[in-house]
């Protein structure tokens, strides 16, 4: 849901700002972030600002100050961190913002700053932006500007891009239209946080008869200034108009100026000449490389657009409310379009009023909400002293929390094996969590006394398309097919405690990233650590997803099979009851030592499906009876 209506939070926050372009480059990207950093810095947050670069010495200083910890900020201020290289322009392109040797230094940056947000910015592969989401163990924030669907539909592994993009716990974009892309591809909730301007008094209305003057900055694509000194040569000569073109590479060289176009066009240095004093802003995109934010800072300058029809830039104008439009490439449009504000100062006067640019300090006042949103579902990592103090002194025991019996329908354990099995590995407390069934714990709970170890009843539950997740010191069965939040409802219903198993194992059933942020609150433990995951990322992945959101982390066998239990082991005090318990697992360490992966997978097989159902049930026969002997 929406995120924006909490309070900010009463600390200041450590945010890292993540743009993938080079910090040098003239882009509406890093003039977002130039700006809300500054704004953040400026009311207190601790502000980086990561970025590539073209200054090899700003990359070597910001290499150097990585590795020696030194990232604190000046007071009041935001610090820029270059962290990679851009690589040069290829021949006819813009600057690539790929990144060289940029990994290792990103993943230095979140192990040595204490960062509470990571805002990323157009976090498409391969970039600075999206390098951070993948090393990033703060809260997560992505903002979508406005990429073309060239770019988005093109992003190589989409399915990929789309686990990357689960990485995060917010998504904003710049305008609807990048919001409607944005879910066609990646679906998810995309809050919009529309980009600022600096605003301006609008200067009264020229006269008919003033001089009227044209700008055009060149931040689209090449092809958008020669379509625009096309379209002054079909203005009336006779007309009151002036051109200032602001353009790095000066006039094209296919569309040479004519006499009396050199005598009214201007080329000037920067943007804000160009915009300074400006009636009019040409933006001629045919789609390529379009600059929505030019048009807003043009609209904060007086100045009215003239755009091509693309959706992003009818976002910006409220179809036509704030300018004119005309057909991309259709030059014969463009010109009339400007003909008739040159003619029309009340045209002028109204489209002008008609725009309301947002200063930059209401953008920083809605993603200081949306940080103080997320920063509030971190768990309270105080404990209860009370409990604590309970728990004093008391013997430190090892704990498996993950296990299953011959009551699940794909394990073969009987209940006397696994209890024999958990004494002999010196296992202290265990818990029983068959899929979707309760029964084997009970029995248990039942026998645990005759093998010293205590037995926490739990319950594997199977949701509704959602994953799964354990229920601990359950009393009841909970039937599967309920939805996420209706299981959670019903272990706590119980008393029980919410622990979810191998979250983000792809080769299991996991919830959606988005489904855990609906229920992050009622979430007791994670297991950061399972053997049986096959990939370690996955296994980082659940720990960092605790740490960020402060959730207490717990660990487990997974066994399906008696020899595999203890594979991991949870090291805490003894306890009694689930609120001991949640006190305990606040100091516990976890133990692990290296895997038997493939070997306690070939015994599951051994024992499920080799051999004919009277073998196998004699082999279990011959078990119990050994475990019941040892008893």
């Amino acid at each position: 849901g929406c995120l924006c209506s909490a309070a900010v939070p009463a600390e200041p926050l450590s945010i890292a700002q993540v743009t993938p372009y080079p910090w040098e480059d003239r882009h509406d990207v890093n003039e977002f972030v130039r700006r809300v950093s500054d704004e953040l810095a400026g009311r207190g947050h601790r502000v980086l600002v990561v970025a590539p670069s073209a200054s090899h010495e700003l990359v070597r200083e910001g290499r150097r100050a990585v590795r020696a910890g030194d990232l604190e900020p000046p007071p009041g201020e935001a610090r820029v961190l270059a962290v990679g290289e851009a690589l040069p322009p290829l021949p006819g392109r813009r600057r690539a913002a790929l990144p060289i040797d940029v990994a290792r230094t990103i993943s230095h940056l979140f192990e040595v700053a204490a960062l509470d947000i990571c805002h990323v910015h157009e976090p498409f592969a391969p970039s600075v932006a999206s390098t951070a989401l993948r090393h990033s163990r703060a809260l997560n924030v992505g903002t979508f500007h406005a990429p073309t669907e060239r770019v988005v539909a093109t992003q190589v592994a989409r399915k990929v891009v789309q686990l990357v993009f689960g990485r995060l716990d917010a998504r904003t974009a710049a305008f609807r239209t990048t919001a409607d892309l944005l879910e066609r591809f990646f679906p998810g909730e995309y809050e919009i946080v529309a980009p600022g301007a600096d605003p301006i008094p609008l200067a009264p209305a020229a006269p008919v008869d003033a001089v009227v003057r044209i700008a055009f900055v060149e931040q689209e694509e090449r092809g958008a200034l020669r379509l625009f000194l096309r379209a002054l040569r079909r203005l009336d000569p006779a007309r009151p108009w002036e051109a200032v073109v602001h353009s790095e590479r000066g006039p094209s060289s296919s569309t040479p100026l004519r006499a009396d176009l050199q005598r009214r066009v201007r080329f000037v240095a920067t943007e804000h000449e160009a915009l300074a004093g400006a009636d009019v802003l040409v933006a001629g995109s045919d789609g390529v490389s379009p600059a929505p934010g030019l048009l807003v800072r043009a609209q904060a300058a007086g100045a009215v657009p003239v755009a091509s029809r693309l959706p992003i830039y009818e976002d910006v104008l409220g179809d036509g409310a704030g300018g004119l439009l005309f057909e991309p490439n259709d030059v014969q449009t463009l010109a009339a379009q400007l003909d008739r504000l040159i003619a029309d100062a009340g045209l002028r006067a109204r489209l002008r009023a008609a725009a309301r640019p947002r200063p930059w300090s209401t953008v920083a006042d809605e993603l200081e909400d949306l940080y103080g949103a997320l920063a509030d579902r971190r768990h309270d990592t105080s404990g209860d002293a009370r409990v604590a103090r309970r728990l004093h002194g008391r013997r430190l025991i090892d704990v498996d929390l993950h296990m299953h019996t011959d009551h699940s329908h794909d394990c073969a354990t009987p209940v006397e094996v696994l209890l024999a099995t958990a004494r002999d590995q010196g296992l202290g407390a265990i818990a029983v969590t068959d899929h979707n069934e309760v029964s084997g714990a009970l029995e248990a709970q039942a026998k645990a006394a005759d093998y010293g170890v205590k037995v926490i009843v739990g319950e594997e539950v199977k949701t509704a398309r959602q994953g799964e997740v354990i229920g601990l010191f359950l009393q009841e069965r909970i039937p599967r097919g309920l939805s996420l939040a209706e299981t959670v409802a019903e272990i706590r219903r119980q008393g029980g405690l919410v622990y979810v198993p191998h979250p983000f194992d792809r080769l299991h059933a996991v919830p959606d990233y988005e489904h855990l942020l609906d229920v992050v609150a009622d979430i007791d433990a994670i297991e950061v650590y399972n053997p049986r995951v096959a990939i370690g990322s996955f296994n980082e992945e659940a720990a960092r997803f605790a740490a960020k959101y402060r959730i207490l982390s717990g660990a487990g066998s997974d066994s399906h099979v008696a020899q595999g239990l203890g594979s991991v082991r949870v090291r805490m005090p003894d306890f009694d009851g689930p609120d001991e318990f949640l006190e305990a697992l606040r100091s516990a360490e976890i133990i692990t030592k290296p895997g038997t992966l493939l070997y306690v997978q070939a015994l599951k097989f051994l024992e499920t499906k080799a051999g004919s159902p009277r073998a196998r049930e004699r082999r279990r026969e011959r078990r119990v009876r050994r475990a019941t002997r040892k008893a």
